[in-house]
């Protein structure tokens, strides 16, 4: 009897509308058969971006390579599964070559930001990441991530790009994160060795079963594989943000992204990008802190969805730093809660005032809002305007 055939062929789909993305492209895709790094797969990509970038939308790169890069630098001194001290040197050998990769193909500034998972759990400094992230992007320049292998541990790494890649989406808001790979998308089984693999071409919610039809690491050059790619899907799906899995080394493929077209596999959020984000602000636990703004504040708050400013702030309580979540009260009556810009030594100094006096105030600024209205959640409602 003949064994079935594989159906191995996706067909086309629309991409989910998006104006600012991720997309993350593994070892896989960027060395080189004899070591380094090659622009063979890299170029397309980088075309696409081109092409996003020239529709005024905006894009993160995150890129692994680095110690892929490295290793072809000193090749006979640091074996594959060497301690991570080498990895490390490893990584700081080749990460002017990766970024010089990616520079070649833009007219703008590339733009290199290194990050650790101490970054990202520690709320202020993963604050201070995306006041970053989104200055580089407002700059214009090209912000191309990856994680800092330089300086990271076994329990600070992140343990692979694909995760990172998910954190970073959420970081910046983006609306989809774009996962470039060396198969087609999600099948059933593995295609390379199961005649009976079919492609999946859309997931409502990464499950068990969505994990079961995953395998282990796919190359020999990355440090994730197909699971750890549903792994950020589902970290992004939390989020409000899309995935999309694609075949990066298909010249088609990556040609079809640029007219919001899909050939791979679409990984659905599980809520929209604004209530999974109100969802985390309101669930996230505040720190014995908070601020007591007036009647005007309150009413640009509940009524206009404005931005906390300085003088609104009609008295601080408690200690707490900034990147805290704390609670915003008028009177007696807790109305919103968010993260905070400054410290409560900070407001307690610019509490009054008007914005454009707090780089004079306080030497510097990390904006004109106490807390920003991306980072507050009210609870209590809108006045009925009727």
């Amino acid at each position: 009897m003949t064994p079935p055939v594989a159906t191995t062929a996706f067909t086309e789909q629309a991409l989910p509308t998006w104006r600012r993305a991720v997309l993350k492209v593994g070892s896989s895709l960027l060395a080189a058969d004899g070591g380094g790094l090659s622009p063979r797969h890299a170029l397309g990509l980088a075309q696409f971006v081109s092409a996003s970038l020239a529709a005024g939308r905006e894009v993160v790169i995150v890129s692994s390579g680095a110690v892929a890069a490295g290793r072809a630098i000193v090749p006979k001194v640091v074996e594959a599964g060497a301690p991570m001290a080498a990895r490390q040197a490893l990584a700081a050998l080749g990460q002017a070559q990766l970024i010089g990769l990616w520079q070649r193909f833009f007219e703008r500034p590339v733009a290199q930001v290194l990050l650790t998972h101490d970054d990202l759990r520690n709320r202020r400094r993963y604050l201070n990441a995306r006041a970053t992230l989104n200055e580089l992007l407002r700059l214009g320049t090209l912000p191309v991530v990856n994680e800092n292998d330089t300086v990271s541990v076994d329990e600070l790494k992140l343990g692979d790009n694909d995760n990172l890649a998910a954190i970073v989406a959420a970081l910046v808001d983006a609306e989809v994160l774009f996962i470039a790979t060396d198969i087609d998308g999600l099948y059933t089984a593995n295609p390379r060795t199961d005649p009976t693999a079919h492609p999946v071409h859309e997931v409502a919610a990464v499950t068990q079963e969505a994990f079961a039809m995953a395998g282990g690491t796919g190359s020999a050059v990355g440090t994730g594989g197909m699971r750890t790619k549903l792994e950020a899907a589902a970290k992004a799906a939390s989020a409000g943000i899309e995935t999309v899995l694609f075949n990066g080394t298909r010249g088609d493929t990556v040609g079809a992204l640029a007219q919001g077209r899909l050939v791979g596999t679409r990984l659905l959020a599980s809520r929209t990008r604004l209530a999974a984000r109100k969802y985390w602000l309101r669930h996230v636990p505040p720190v014995p802190g908070r601020l007591v703004v007036d009647d005007g504040a309150l009413r640009a708050l509940r009524d206009r969805g404005a931005s906390l400013l300085p003088g609104g702030v009609a008295g601080i309580e408690g200690d707490f730093a900034r990147g805290d979540m704390i609670e915003i009260a008028n009177g007696d009556t807790t109305v919103a809660r968010g993260v905070t810009q400054y410290s409560a030594a900070d407001v307690r100094r610019i509490a009054g005032r008007r914005s454009h006096e707090i780089d004079a105030l306080l030497g510097y600024h990390y904006g004109e809002s106490v807390v920003h209205r991306d980072d507050l959640v009210l609870l209590v409602d809108p006045i009925d305007s009727k």
